[in-house]
């Protein structure tokens, strides 16, 4: 007996490989503005991150201010106060703890309202 990823699998996956990477340099391009937006946008606010060179994540260390609550009372709040939401650094490890995670899933325009929504947050506290 054998096991085996199901044939018309393997096959799509040479055709992709062989084939054109218009739609890579495409998505790669999306990406990079929806980080960038981000980036840029909580940089503006005073919350500054580096820049992930190649990811649909960014891991944002929380605001000093804000660390004693740890990833998951931050997430909490960023969900319920700034109607944003991240995933907990806490749920990758124990060293995502002191990090949320932000998944570039967005376009522009809802990166640019999460950000207006974090910057009332961290103005208001």
């Amino acid at each position: 007996m054998d096991y085996g990823i199901f044939q018309p699998i393997q096959i799509a996956a040479i055709i992709a490989l062989n084939g054109p990477y218009d739609c890579v340099r495409e998505i790669v391009d999306v990406y990079r503005q929806r980080r960038d937006t981000l980036i840029h946008g909580l940089g503006r606010i005073g919350w500054s991150i580096e820049k992930p060179k190649g990811t649909m994540f960014v891991w944002a260390k929380i605001p000093e201010r804000f660390s004693a609550m740890g990833s998951v009372e931050f997430s909490k709040l960023l969900i319920r106060e700034a109607r944003v939401a991240v995933s907990p650094g806490i749920g990758f490890g124990q060293y995502g703890e002191g990090y949320v995670r932000f998944a570039l899933v967005e376009n522009k325009h809802r990166i640019n309202q999460a950000v207006r929504g974090i910057k009332k947050l961290l103005q208001e506290r």
